[in-house]
């Protein structure tokens, strides 16, 4: 499994002048007017807002990294346009380079606010798990076969590939709460909670593009309604079994309800469900190692889990 190595971290890392943006922006959309707000959120991508109505994103030359590629966003959006044309996703207006340093994509801004910002009541934001769950299996059955072809998705592509992938994440994180002397109150160690959920793991073949991170900054929502309105960013999608896509929801309710809403049109079968199992217990040890703030919520989840098993 590829690791999180950044290329060139010292490479500069300017915020483009709005002049150059809208240049850029003007090959593709020559109508547009002014850059109205920069995004420095500090991800590896910088977003410049155009007119109120355009995404200009830029690779942040500093963050590039193997598994994140505007390429390969691109490739993924405009996949979804051909085939699930009134899926809510960005729509791509232009892609390309300027010199050595500028990677840039235009795309059509999403509409509401990511699901961090909004304040929801639990019943909504189920609905929103529900919906996004549909929207992600939708995702999931595209054909397969251009992702693969295109060469710029990694990933898996057998179930000896998904166990070292699900084996990889467990070492890694059950060391971390044991190295980092993380709050543990299970009777199994980590490392023998990650070998009993491997050693449960079925041999599944099921492998497609991801997202990979569908989680709260990605999910947009209706600030006003509630509604799920879309999903953003797929620049670190990458190829694996279907339930990485599942695993990020903290709280059981909510990954219910993305399993409901992933099988409401089309049942899954009994492997899925079980590799569904072992991926809930990989977001529950990778809540410990890094949030201490849902420890006990998620040690009381991983006992359950463990019994499941």
């Amino acid at each position: 499994m590829p690791k999180d190595v950044y290329l060139q971290p010292n490479a500069p890392d300017p915020v483009l002048d709005a002049e150059h943006v809208l240049r850029l922006a003007r090959r593709h959309m020559p109508d547009a007017q002014s850059v109205t707000a920069v995004d420095e959120s500090g991800g590896e991508a910088r977003t410049y807002l155009i007119d109120d109505r355009l995404i200009f994103k830029t690779q942040r030359p500093q963050q590039l990294r193997p598994r994140t590629s505007l390429e390969k966003e691109v490739f993924f959006l405009k996949q979804i346009e051909a085939v699930l044309p009134d899926l809510s996703v960005p729509r791509v207006l232009g892609y390309g380079r300027d010199g050595h340093d500028v990677e840039y994509t235009l795309m059509t801004r999403m509409r509401g606010v990511a699901l961090r910002q909004a304040e929801l009541s639990g019943t909504a934001r189920l609905a929103v798990m529900h919906e996004l769950g549909r929207t992600l299996r939708r995702i999931h059955r595209m054909p397969q076969a251009p992702f693969i072809e295109s060469g710029l998705f990694p990933g898996d592509n057998s179930a000896a590939d998904v166990r070292q992938r699900f084996a990889e994440w467990f070492e890694e994180l059950s060391a971390r709460i044991s190295d980092e002397q993380r709050p543990w109150s299970l009777p199994q160690t980590p490392a023998q909670v990650a070998e009993r959920t491997l050693a449960a793991l079925p041999n599944s073949t099921e492998c497609v593009a991801l997202h990979s991170n569908p989680y709260h900054e990605h999910t947009f929502v209706d600030p006003a309604t509630g509604a799920y309105v879309g999903l953003i960013d797929f620049g670190d999608a990458y190829i694996s079994h279907p339930t990485f896509d599942l695993r990020r929801w903290r709280t059981r309710p909510e990954r219910e309800a993305l399993l409901a809403g992933y099988t409401a049109g089309e049942p899954v079968d009994e492997d899925f469900r079980r590799t569904w199992l072992v991926a809930q217990v990989l977001g529950d040890l990778g809540a410990v190692a890094s949030n201490p703030a849902v420890t006990e919520e998620a040690s009381d989840d991983l006992r359950g889990l463990v019994v499941e098993l």
